[in-house]
């Protein structure tokens, strides 16, 4: 006797289960476990045990024999062991066309538009730019379909039509996939897929159908371009091979240059402001310069404290698929002087029974409790 699996259990059938049940189910798991579409560890196993287990009860004579035998080759089973040999059963007829195509190059009457592959660039720019937006050119050494050949790859452009795929591209190979024996169209390897071959390579091109050239692209940068933006620019990118198909595209993918003193966060800036304990219990104006032409004005109200943020509305980034602004978020730091003369130090000893907290334990315990309100 063997440990197997019962074959309808493995399918999820009753054993009265009709020919068109049994296909059902073995679609519907074959989709599920086939190695090539699943991220299950044992989809091979389950997919070969589901193939097995179909390929007995879809043959009459097999399934009777499995009814009254089960799993027993010592009565005399028939199908014991399919190890010797495969089941001439058609997977594209079972599955459909589409479900091979991801895999195997296409299904049956189906046509696969021949593309050049894209090409990606990187582009850097500055927070100024991400501002207002910019119009952007750059050169670059691109591979252009070569004139003196039409981008055939051929000597005067004559190529002759490939003789294992009748100028196709495509042709039919059959498969060996687990028990099965399959029909599956795959790239013709002779004339690369592209249905012709040729005899004299051209000059200029040697046979590749493209040359590089040095050429100026121009592009435009939105407002709010983010890090990692990618501009695509259709048609830009690596030709077709041998001309037979349209160009790749050209990706330019944007990089921001960090500013001074701003970090990025989505449309807002952040900075942080140094400040001496004067201006932070007293108050002050601190004017810097900003990316959007105009002087920004940080008012810090008296009293504040080192670690607290200030917001400065509609100042940050453009929004990059919206309107309006972003803001900028402004921490203030306590400036601490390296170094200080005797004078301001005997100055500060004289000032520690204004300015220190004669209750710390009671403000220790506030400022946890805040901290923990705003978490």
């Amino acid at each position: 006797m063997t440990d197997k699996r019962d074959y309808y259990d493995v399918l999820g059938v009753e054993r009265s289960a009709t020919e068109k049940d049994l296909k059902n189910a073995f679609r519907r798991l074959a989709r599920k476990y086939h190695p090539d579409r699943s991220d299950e560890q044992d989809a091979e196993e389950k997919f070969k045990e589901i193939q097995e287990a179909y390929a007995v009860l879809s043959d009459a004579q097999k399934r009777a024999h499995y009814d009254r035998f089960g799993h027993d080759n010592s009565a005399g089973n028939p199908f014991g062991g399919f190890s010797g040999g495969g089941f001439n059963i058609n997977l594209e007829d079972l599955l459909g066309g589409d479900f091979f195509s991801g895999f195997f190059g296409g299904g049956r009457g189906r046509t696969r538009e021949r593309r050049g592959s894209d090409i990606l660039v990187r582009h850097s720019i500055d927070m100024a730019t991400v501002f207002t937006g910019s119009e952007e050119s750059i050169e670059l050494d691109l591979p252009m379909e070569c004139i003196t050949c039409q981008g055939t790859g051929a000597k005067d452009g004559n190529t002759t039509t490939c003789g294992k795929c009748n100028g196709q591209g495509r042709v039919r190979v059959r498969q060996q996939i687990g028990p099965f024996v399959n029909e599956v169209i795959q790239d013709c390897r002779d004339c690369g897929a592209t249905g012709s071959v040729i005899e004299s390579p051209c000059s200029d091109c040697k046979g590749r159908g493209h040359r590089v050239e040095n050429k100026t692209v121009r592009f435009s940068v939105p407002q709010g371009a983010e890090h990692g933006t990618r501009l695509r620019l259709r048609g830009q990118g690596q030709p077709a091979e041998r001309g037979q198909g349209s160009n790749g595209d050209l990706l330019i993918e944007i990089e921001i240059v960090s500013h001074a003193w701003f970090e990025r966060n989505g449309s807002d800036l952040i900075m942080s402001l140094p400040l001496g304990y004067p201006d932070l219990m007293l108050g002050t104006k601190v004017t810097i310069d900003h990316i959007d032409g105009k002087k920004l004005d940080i008012v810090i109200p008296p009293r504040s404290s080192a670690g607290h943020t200030l917001e400065i509305k509609k100042r940050g980034l453009p929004h990059m698929r919206r309107s309006g602004r972003g803001d900028v978020v402004v921490l203030l730091k306590l400036h601490v002087p390296e170094k200080i003369s005797k004078a301001d130090k005997k100055q500060l000893e004289s000032m520690k029974s204004n300015f220190n907290p004669v209750d710390q334990m009671e403000r220790i315990l506030e400022d946890a409790a805040d901290r923990r309100a705003n978490e």
